[in-house]
């Protein structure tokens, strides 16, 4: 391959930009991923949590709570 610094003077610059594009991309990649698994709909640690928050906004009766806290329990 003479002819490659005909068409390009400096060949060997290609391998170490596609790898910085490459790991750019992958970073990328990671930090959009990790971003969209924080966001939305808040951090629950169990059904618990779920139950008390539904439970505060008014969406469950406090007898339909204590049913279900009785069940997520045993």
């Amino acid at each position: 391959m003479w002819w490659w610094n005909d068409f390009w003077p400096m060949p060997w610059v290609f391998g170490p930009l596609m790898m910085l594009f490459f790991m750019a991309l992958c970073m990328g990649m990671m930090w959009f991923m990790m971003r969209g698994m924080g966001g939305r709909g808040g951090h629950y640690t169990n059904a618990v949590d779920i139950l008390n928050e539904r439970f505060a906004r008014g969406e469950l009766t406090q007898s339909e709570y204590e049913e279900r806290r009785r069940v997520l329990k045993a």
